[in-house]
């Protein structure tokens, strides 16, 4: 009998002790997979900008269409950041949906992939139709479409905040000879008189900054991608040109101003500050620090001379004039510019300008 519990007690040491070795073994096993697992939690913790907390009452349901366009995009981030409830429509025909992923997830934002030539039904407070194509390479690519977003869409819109008595803001364009733009905005004012829809105007003038396309055929897009990758800087006719552009930031101010105002006629929102053509060249290869040269073509019979925005009304009805200095909204988009070019480049893709606008087979600065 005592030999008995003597070989019991053996076989009980040494099974405690291969237990002990295989838990060993095992934790040194799992460890790795124990850190990888943590790893992978962290990096589904999304990490959101600071949002300002709102009450229930002055708390908005926001829709923006083409919102995740370069600045529909902005715009999400003011709205989100403030504290209102936003939805983003956007087909991606030129929106991005890295320009919103930062908020994706967040209880206040939602994303839709959608196009508004198709009717919409939802519950919102404001309305900013942004859906439309701005720069001339994307609106060129497919007419019929742009006439469409720009028609269509709008009465879509319009129709949306008259079932749900919500405030519409169209963004029209500087251009106002556009035949889609002048489209639009008829449809906007003529339900604004006849079936009491609340509708703002902004007439959007040039605009920079961070998520523009790099070749959109912009003056400041195309001269920044010509500086940074040593190209020469395009210059139509002798350069002496003005233009006048605003910081995205100050745009995105004068539509949430622009919104939440009395003023139901059309509003200028842009800088007034004029420079030439030439010297934005010269500023932005200075701030590139590139050797490019300027390259100077024939001018299209069709390039404004001058194009700069009277903002007098936007100063008296809303308060509101562009604030960040050229510089530095130019030195921010640089930065972007430098980054988007080196992500792209990993993907062996290099974007090259374009010409601004095709028409009489020249093209012209815009």
């Amino acid at each position: 009998m005592m030999l008995v519990n003597w070989l019991i007690s053996v076989i009980n040491r040494r099974i405690m002790k291969l237990l002990v070795a295989l838990a060993l073994i095992a934790y040194i096993a799992v460890a790795p997979l124990r850190e990888k697992i943590r790893d992978l939690e962290l990096s589904f913790t999304q990490r959101y900008p600071p949002v300002k907390f709102l009450s229930e009452k002055d708390r908005k349901r926001i829709l923006i269409t083409g919102g995740a366009g370069f600045v529909g995009s902005h715009l999400t981030d003011k709205l989100m950041m403030d504290g209102h409830e936003v939805t983003v429509v956007d087909n991606f025909f030129t929106g991005r949906k890295r320009n919103v992923e930062h908020w994706i997830g967040h209880e206040n934002f939602e994303l839709i992939n959608h196009d508004v030539v198709e009717p919409l039904y939802i519950e919102v407070d404001q309305i900013y139709h942004l859906a439309s194509p701005a720069s001339p390479p994307n609106y060129m690519y497919n007419p019929i479409k742009t006439l469409k977003t720009n028609t269509i869409g709008t009465l879509n819109m319009l129709g949306l905040a008259k079932r749900v008595g919500a405030r519409l803001l169209l963004a029209s364009t500087s251009e106002v000879y556009g035949v889609c733009i002048k489209h639009g905005c008829h449809l906007a004012f003529f339900l604004s008189f006849q079936e009491g829809v609340e509708v703002r105007v902004a007439r959007i003038f040039n605009t920079f900054g961070s998520r523009m396309h790099m070749n959109d055929g912009r003056v400041v897009s195309n001269f920044i991608l010509q500086a940074l990758q040593g190209e020469p800087l395009t210059v139509y006719g002798s350069g002496s040109q003005t233009r006048a552009f605003q910081y995205v930031s100050d745009l995105v101010n004068g539509l949430v101003s622009l919104m939440n105002s009395n003023v139901s006629s059309p509003v200028n929102l842009g800088n007034p500050e004029e420079h030439t053509i030439l010297e934005f060249a010269q500023l932005i290869k200075s701030l590139v620090g590139s050797r490019s040269y300027i390259q100077f073509l024939p001018e299209a019979q069709d390039d404004p001379q001058r194009r700069r925005p009277d903002i007098r009304k936007a100063k008296m009805l809303l308060g509101w004039e562009p604030v960040v200095p050229l510089e530095e909204g130019l030195n921010k988009t640089i930065q972007y510019f430098s980054k988007e070019l080196e992500h792209q480049a990993n993907n062996q893709y290099i974007p090259k300008p374009k010409a601004a606008r095709i028409k009489k087979g020249r093209p012209r600065h815009i």
